[in-house]
């Protein structure tokens, strides 16, 4: 029997961590399967997939971005974190990924446990459409990424261990900005904005906004504040540091880089494209996962 290459074709990610996580992808399997859809699984699912007697011939492997041709939609279990490895998994393909969160918060993984079959149904019936998302291109020596130098939610520069405090002299569009004397600095996209930014009193942009946000962390001086640019402008960062290197993290990934190194991001020329389900919208995301409008005197 050979697969059905008229079915649509989906790719499944995931990391498996715990007993549970059999137990999800194993659900997730068997509904991917009762809407007609074909699946691609990630190599590293192989082992906790070979428990669950599936057909050989009704499911397919893949590795990179070259083996995701011809399929409509990615699917990701996990969580945000997760959510941020199948930047490099799709890169440039505009393959839409829709995250089944397993883990807490879940501001990119936004489709609920509970709510993973409901999600399905749609995909296999195409009710969704795709939610563009601006990435990060950062240009520094000392990145060895295979070429993919990009992120999703920020880019952050960071003093290593229990060092000084480091300053980062930033120039945007050409022009000289600010220079920051802080523990460090983060650029984020709008996505970025609800996670690392947030924690260090960053703002809530709305995604599509095309803004960078600069958020210090820890900054010397109290009346420096978040700045929102125009992500159409060209960032400049020169990290000093009294000894060491300095951290350069993108996204998950994190480099040692020179402490005089300098660190050129701009926008992507490409997006990175989330699974919007008919229905959903940024704002109710962001009621549902801050909890606004929840009254504490009740």
């Amino acid at each position: 029997m050979h697969p059905n290459f008229e079915a649509m074709r989906v790719a499944v990610y995931g990391r498996i961590v715990s007993p549970s996580s059999h137990t999800n992808l194993a659900k997730l399997s068997l509904l991917i399967a009762r809407e007609g859809m074909f699946p691609l699984f990630h190599r590293n699912l192989q082992e906790a997939l070979q428990p669950l007697s599936l057909a050989p011939s009704s499911y397919g492997w893949y590795t990179d971005a070259a083996d995701l041709k011809g399929c409509e939609i990615m699917i990701c279990l996990g969580g945000d974190g997760t959510m941020l490895e199948t930047v490099n998994l799709v890169r440039d393909s505009g393959l839409p990924v829709l995250g089944v969160n397993t883990g807490r918060l879940g501001f990119l993984a936004n489709v609920a446990l509970s709510q993973m079959e409901e999600a399905i149904i749609a995909v296999g019936a195409r009710k969704f459409h795709a939610d563009p998302r601006a990435l990060i291109k950062v240009d520094c020596a000392g990145i060895q990424e295979g070429g993919f130098n990009y992120a999703l939610n920020e880019v952050t520069i960071h003093k290593k261990d229990s060092a000084s405090m480091i300053s980062m002299h930033v120039d945007v569009g050409g022009c000289f900005m600010n220079t920051y004397w802080a523990d460090g600095l983060i650029v984020c996209t709008p996505t970025g904005s609800t996670a690392y930014s947030l924690s260090c009193g960053g703002p809530i942009v709305m995604p599509g906004s095309e803004n960078f946000t600069f958020t210090p962390i820890a900054p010397h001086n109290l009346n420096v504040r978040p700045v929102v640019v125009s992500s159409t402008q060209k960032i400049v960062v020169r990290p000093e540091a009294r000894e060491g290197n300095v951290l350069l993290t993108l996204d998950s990934r994190s480099f040692s880089i020179d402490n005089q190194a300098v660190i050129r991001i701009e926008r992507a020329p490409f997006d990175f494209n989330l699974v919007a389900l008919e229905g959903s919208d940024f704002f109710s995301t962001i009621r549902n996962k801050l909890m606004w409008g929840i009254d504490r005197r009740n």
